[in-house]
């Protein structure tokens, strides 16, 4: 595994980087992971540790606040355990329902889906500055709100609320 350090407001020690090398280690036995990012932030009463990976072409990431920057990375680490739990399982049951579509076998028994669409919602996407979007969905008490930016000739934008309670901006880009 490539593992890739960066720190802000904080120096990444070698004691970090081993114990963070140690932590990421046990998630080869897994999946095998092709690449990680560790980036260690030095917060004012917190530190935060966000690590991305690359394992097949499928980007995980996780990220998490603690009192010091070893509990941090064993707290990452661990969301990144159940996440990639989750995707070596999701990949299982494609690969079992094709080998039952190739053999013709007609299944007793519904298997169990976690990603299932449970609902979908239409309504009309408006034109409107992104202030004006962010206080529509303000009002709406919703963490996100997608919306056509008068701004950008009408492009669909998504405006949501950040984890430190700020907004941010997806613009799509073709």
């Amino acid at each position: 595994m490539n593992i890739n350090y960066k720190g802000k407001n904080i120096e990444v020690t070698p004691a970090l980087k081993e114990h963070a090398e140690k932590k990421l280690s046990r998630l080869n036995r897994i999946m095998d992971v092709d690449k990680a990012t560790v980036t260690l932030v030095d917060r004012k009463s917190k530190q935060k540790a966000e690590v991305t990976m690359t394992v097949k072409g499928y980007l995980l990431r996780a990220e998490v606040y603690a009192q010091d920057s070893f509990a941090a990375i064993d707290i990452v680490v661990d969301k990144l355990e159940k996440q990639l739990v989750r995707y070596k399982e999701k990949l299982q049951r494609k690969t079992k329902k094709d080998r039952e579509k190739l053999a013709d076998v007609v299944m007793t028994a519904p298997e169990e889906v976690t990603d299932e669409l449970v609902r979908t919602k239409h309504f009309n996407v408006k034109p409107m500055t992104v202030d004006e979007a962010i206080m529509q969905m303000n009002m709406l008490g919703h963490s996100f709100f997608v919306f056509a930016n008068s701004e950008n000739n009408g492009d669909i934008n998504v405006v949501y609320v950040r984890n430190d309670e700020k907004y941010g901006l997806i613009v799509p880009e073709i």
